[in-house]
């Protein structure tokens, strides 16, 4: 439709230019993070008309900063119902860059409504920077120094450059719709959209993207690490009445979980970024990605579940706001170490109790610079390995061990171990040193052949059933030491079974049993002796008494007797 400049001064005096707001929303949480605030022209005769109908006439006319007045006091006037931290976004039209008096205009809308400065975004096209480039410069500056943040909007359109982007303080950079439309389907606007995230991200600029209209374009925005999103899929642009609506909808848009995962990524192509994704989430250990403000950009479920923290709550937070105090002074150091471009890996630290009654945990962490093409830290790629059940068996180990190792030193019997078969594993005899035998002595019963030849048969046999049947073992030989003398020992051992009753080997001891057998020796020579010297007490006993009673008479008859 064709708009005259009587027809614009008319819509002005009759305030029928609206301000309408555009949710902006987080890719990563689906939450809302501002609104852009566009103009409408509420015409009685035509209902509502676009701004590419009307705006040309009004710039033309002169009456460019009173539409912004206009629109800006509209806006600002429900600052009330905005909630800290949304924003508000503004387009400037490239006319008003070259205007002196628009940072004093936005600071005097904002602070009658007591609308804070910083949470206001200035949207400049590429167009502004076509000419008197320091004029615009100092307008810039003017607005940053009030705390307003500012963005280059359309990027990749018309008069795309990176010198713009040097230009001036740029916050952020929106990424035009025409390339957001066909980035599911042509490879092209894909690859455009790609470069300019990681462009931005290169930056350290925030990327906008313009014209989301479906989950798959939100997706894949997210997955190749754009933040906020803006267009009819979050919703179409809403009067101001409509406000408190869209504020009370927490959750206005969520990806898919495999999506919000991939928040971040910084990538060159889609398909590089898919077999990334996969390794990054399939991995066995936790993985995060901190930038050189020590936040958390990315981390897999892994890294949640050994951390202890949820992948929300540790998303673009800084390592401080989730670790207790006591760990980040401990870790701190070597985190700035690592923004030195140090490597520092397989660090112990422990994990503190989530709530209280668990038990502690321990992680073992690496931390690596990630460099760029430069070879410049860019931030700090994190591994973190749960090492809780590893340290704890180990600790129990060491001191089963050493118990077991006190144990054998101090008994005085000799300890065995025999598998299944029959062959010996191992021998610790605290009076027989080993040294010298060779493996086979070990094997097949060979240990045999040092048993005395008159016990060796039978003590093979007994063995060899013992393994047979599954019986116990007990049986004294003789056993040629290392200096040559026979010994008699004792072996005793029971076979150590499965569940189903399945012999898994034998534990066993030897005991010298020479001293005992000795002394059994003794005991039975001593009682063979004490056994004589009674008898022949007892018969020499018998003849003195047989004398004593015997009359002299029949002595005298009887010599002999």
């Amino acid at each position: 439709m064709n708009v005259g400049k009587l027809d614009v001064i008319k819509a002005l005096e009759a305030d029928q230019i609206v301000p309408v707001f555009q949710s902006l929303v987080s890719l990563a949480e689906g939450q809302l993070s501002g609104f852009e605030v566009l103009a409408r022209w509420d015409c009685p005769d035509h209902g509502l008309i676009l701004p590419p109908n009307f705006i040309s006439t009004v710039e033309d006319s002169g009456l460019i900063g009173h539409l912004t007045n206009q629109l800006l006091s509209k806006a600002f006037q429900y600052a009330p119902t905005l909630p800290a931290p949304i924003t508000l976004a503004v387009n400037i039209s490239p006319l008003q860059m070259h205007y002196t008096s628009l940072p004093c205009q936005i600071r005097v809308a904002a602070e009658t409504a007591d609308f804070p400065l910083d949470r206001v975004t200035i949207e400049i096209t590429e167009s502004s920077l076509l000419d008197d480039l320091p004029r615009v410069k100092e307008i810039a500056a003017a607005l940053k120094s009030m705390g307003c943040r500012l963005a280059l909007d359309d990027f990749g359109t018309g008069f795309s450059s990176l010198s713009n982007l040097q230009s001036l303080p740029f916050d952020i950079v929106k990424i035009d719709r025409s390339f957001v439309k066909n980035m599911t389907t042509d490879r092209e606007s894909r690859k455009i959209v790609a470069g300019i995230v990681a462009l931005g991200l290169s930056l350290g600029l925030t990327t906008v993207a313009e014209g989301v209209e479906t989950e798959e374009q939100a997706a894949m925005l997210l997955r190749i690490g754009c933040k906020i999103g803006q267009g009819w899929l979050f919703g179409r642009p809403a009067p101001a009445e409509k406000l408190p609506d869209l504020i009370s909808k927490s959750d206005h848009f969520v990806c898919s979980a495999e999506a919000q995962n991939m928040g971040g990524l910084t990538v060159v192509s889609f398909e590089t970024a898919a077999q990334l994704q996969a390794i990054y989430d399939g991995a066995p250990v936790g993985l995060a990605f901190l930038d050189k403000n020590l936040r958390h950009v990315t981390i897999n479920q892994q890294f949640a579940r050994i951390t202890g923290v949820t992948i929300d709550a540790a998303r673009g937070k800084t390592v401080e706001e989730i670790v207790s105090p006591e760990l980040y002074t401990e870790i701190r150091p070597l985190l700035r170490r690592a923004l030195r471009g140090e490597t520092m890996t397989n660090i112990q630290v422990p994990r503190l109790p989530l709530q209280e009654g668990d038990l502690s945990h321990s992680m073992s962490v690496s931390y690596l610079p990630a460099l760029d093409e430069a070879r410049e830290v860019i931030g700090i790629s994190v591994t973190v390995v749960d090492i809780t059940e590893q340290k704890r068996s180990q600790e129990l180990l060491e001191t089963l061990t050493d118990h077991h190792r006190q144990m054998v030193e101090m008994h005085p019997q000799a300890t065995w171990t025999m598998n299944a078969q029959g062959h010996k594993l191992d021998v610790r005899p605290p009076w027989v040193p080993l040294d010298g035998y060779s493996e086979d002595w070990t094997r097949n019963l060979g240990w045999i052949e040092d048993v005395h030849p008159s016990d060796a048969l039978r003590m093979k046999r007994a063995v060899r059933a013992a393994v047979k049947n599954g019986t116990e073992i007990d049986l004294e030989y003789r056993v040629r030491s290392t200096d040559g003398q026979w010994r008699w020992m004792r072996t005793r051992g029971a076979p150590r079974r499965s569940a189903s009753g399945q012999v898994l080997g034998w534990y066993g001891c030897i005991e010298d049993v020479q001293e005992q057998r000795q002394l059994q020796v003794d005991l039975d020579k001593a009682q063979t002796q004490l056994s004589t010297l009674f008898e022949t007490l007892r018969s020499r006993l018998s003849l003195s008494m047989t004398s004593k009673f015997v009359p002299s008479s029949f002595r005298k008859q009887h010599p002999a007797s």
